[in-house]
């Protein structure tokens, strides 16, 4: 970030005005900083992955062979899945084919995991990836409103909404939603999914109650967080010495308070992120929709260890690289300077 000088006529004073430069820059150390972050957190989170699965006790041989398999029975298919090896070793095994994208297969149904997941993680990318775009263009767009008119009645109910909308739980949402919109006014269906390449109006229908159950939390907090950064942006002597020098409010808006007051909301994004991928699971459940959640919960149910193991380590990757981009953001988007005299 460099500033451009703007000097307020008749006070002798000049202003910084914050203009974008150098963003690349900034991006490639702050993605070097947060690998060197990452890397461990995943090593760690992908290590208690794996100790979990191998503490749990579970065994595919009795799922396979029955109770009343024969010890040589239980020595062969532990050998195939390679359990009959020192615990270290399975973890060696298991990080190197992770690494390489083998995710093993089902203990049962002898399925690649990569596959099932593929199958399903595009249903809750649907629901998480639509919500976070409501969340993000309402969250923006409220928060823009209640701080441009600060104090209003329009400021008040916005404040109110975020109040009310945060402290809802999306379950509680979207009942209301099916009670009125599939139950009351039959306009959407209230259960099952149809990918976009098939039916995309259908698709639409499907996706958009549990989205906005979703979403609402994460307007609520961007809102909130946004209008609270864009006030104090406001209110800083660059944005005087912008009005002096003739600028529009418009590009003083858009251009630089609203770059620089969106710290706040882009640090609630981040750890709104993980909560969409859960939030995603229950709207499956609510929404009986065949996504990457249920995969998980029924797998665990079954004690099919590999799959459970696998949803981790995609669920871990995911959130790790979604907190990578919203990190590069904030820091790009971070004012490097302040007012100077």
């Amino acid at each position: 970030m460099t500033t451009a000088d703007i000097e307020a006529e008749g006070t002798g004073r000049t202003f910084a005005l914050p203009v974008p430069a150098g963003a690349f820059g900034t991006a490639a150390r702050i993605v070097l900083g947060t690998v060197l972050i990452v890397v461990p957190v995943f090593l760690f989170s992908t290590l208690i992955t794996f100790l979990l699965g191998a503490a749990s006790g579970l065994n595919p041989a009795a799922g396979i062979a029955g109770d009343a398999a024969t010890p040589e029975t239980i020595a062969r298919i532990n050998a195939e899945f390679g359990l009959d090896k020192p615990v270290w070793q399975q973890y060696v095994d298991w990080m190197s084919s992770m690494l390489s994208g083998d995710l093993g297969v089902s203990w049962f149904s002898k399925i690649p995991v990569s596959e099932l997941i593929g199958e399903r993680l595009a249903v809750s990318a649907s629901i998480a990836g639509v919500a976070l775009v409501i969340g993000l263009v309402l969250g923006v767009g409220l928060g823009v409103l209640a701080a441009v008119y600060k104090g209003s009645l329009l400021d008040r109910a916005i404040t109110a909404y975020t109040s009310v909308a945060s402290t809802l739980p999306p379950f509680v949402i979207s009942i209301g939603l099916i009670l009125v919109f599939s139950v009351g006014l039959h306009w959407l269906p209230s259960a099952g999914y149809v990918p976009p390449d098939e039916n995309f109006g259908r698709w639409l229908s499907l996706i958009i109650m549990p989205a906005i159950a979703l979403s609402m939390d994460v307007v609520a907090d961007i809102a909130r967080q946004l209008r609270t950064g864009l006030v104090a942006e406001l209110d800083q002597n660059y944005v005087t010495g912008a009005v002096v020098r003739g600028i529009g409010p418009s590009r003083i808006l858009f251009v630089h308070a609203l770059r620089n007051g969106s710290g706040p909301a882009l640090s609630i994004l981040g750890m709104k992120i993980p909560t969409l991928i859960g939030g995603a699971v229950v709207m499956e459940t609510m929404f009986s929709m065949p996504g990457f959640g249920r995969l998980a919960a029924d797998s665990a149910l079954r004690g099919d260890v590999p799959i459970v193991q696998g949803t981790l380590v995609v669920a871990i990757v995911f959130v790790l690289f979604c907190n990578i981009v919203v990190n590069i953001a904030q820091s790009v988007l971070q004012p490097a300077t302040k007012r100077r005299d």
